[in-house]
């Protein structure tokens, strides 16, 4: 079983910088692959990236390529995103999320996070 719990979210300002954390308090966290989407208001959910269950494989949305940067500690059962240099428009909701596939598509998730808020000021 996976229980993910996101942290980290807040207010900042465009430039700025933030850390989400995702805690899995399951066993299971080192077996599936993760992935950080988002959602603003009015908006689809969408992807942001993804990383592999080793931490050897990622990939990102264009929005955010060279900006975000996914990461895993399997030791402690945490995935997260260091965003760095925050428009705006990357304002919403970031949720994590685990698949058995290696993939971008929020269908094949299994498992979500609560989600938290990340806004970011002009």
């Amino acid at each position: 079983q996976v229980q993910l719990v996101e942290s980290g979210g807040g207010l900042v300002q465009a430039g700025g910088s933030l850390r989400l954390s995702c805690a899995d308090s399951g066993r299971m966290f080192n077996s599936y692959h993760m992935g950080w989407f988002r959602q603003a208001p009015g908006n689809k959910r969408e992807f942001v990236a993804r990383i592999n269950f080793s931490g050897s494989r990622t990939s990102y949305a264009d929005a955010v390529k060279g900006r975000f940067t996914i990461s895993r500690d399997n030791a402690k059962n945490t995935l997260y995103l260091q965003m760095n240099s925050l428009k705006p428009e990357d304002t919403a909701v970031y949720s994590c999320a685990a698949s058995r596939i290696f993939t971008a598509d929020a269908q094949r998730y299994d498992y979500w996070g609560q989600g938290t808020q990340v806004t970011v000021s002009s």
